[in-house]
């Protein structure tokens, strides 16, 4: 688990929030598209709990984290404290943690493989939860990189 944000608690968080919803409003405003149709997920990973709590308190009701195990740590007690928020899962995912990801995210940003596909919808079925699946597309084939070429995405989603 990664170590925990030391970053200070300030009264100017909730007052930042409040400066990127306004450029969001902008934003749609410019483009014409309506505000409820754009998402900002508050990435809270490496922030415990006391650091998130203003940013709900200001209104932010969708987060991102990275980790399983860390939002584990820290967010069942933060959605029982505030019903109507929505966890994202960011970061990867591995197949042995699909039990875990589907219990707790509303969402799931990072499939990218078959095998994970397959432990997914094992997990679905089995706990009657419905997390949003996103497939993590890499627009470049460096083999460091995860994800699935966009060449080979409608197979993948085909195949899942």
């Amino acid at each position: 688990m990664a170590p925990e944000n030391t970053a200070p608690i300030t009264p100017s968080l909730p007052s930042a929030l409040a400066s990127v919803e306004a450029d969001i409003l902008r934003a749609c405003q410019q483009a014409r598209r309506d505000r409820a149709s754009v998402t900002l997920i508050a990435v809270s990973k490496t922030f415990d709990a006391d650091a998130i709590t203003p940013i709900i308190a200001a209104g932010q009701r969708v987060f991102g984290e990275n980790r399983v195990q860390e939002a584990k740590a820290k967010w069942p007690g933060l959605m029982s404290a505030y019903p109507g928020l929505a966890l994202h899962l960011i970061g990867p995912l591995q197949s042995n943690k699909a039990k875990e990801a589907v219990a707790l995210f509303d969402a799931i940003h990072s499939v990218d493989r078959p095998s994970l596909c397959e432990a997914l919808a094992k997990e679905i079925a089995r706990q009657g939860r419905s997390p949003l699946l996103f497939v993590e597309l890499t627009t470049g084939a460096e083999p460091q990189k995860s994800g699935v070429l966009p060449q080979d995405a409608d197979a993948f989603v085909a195949e899942c």
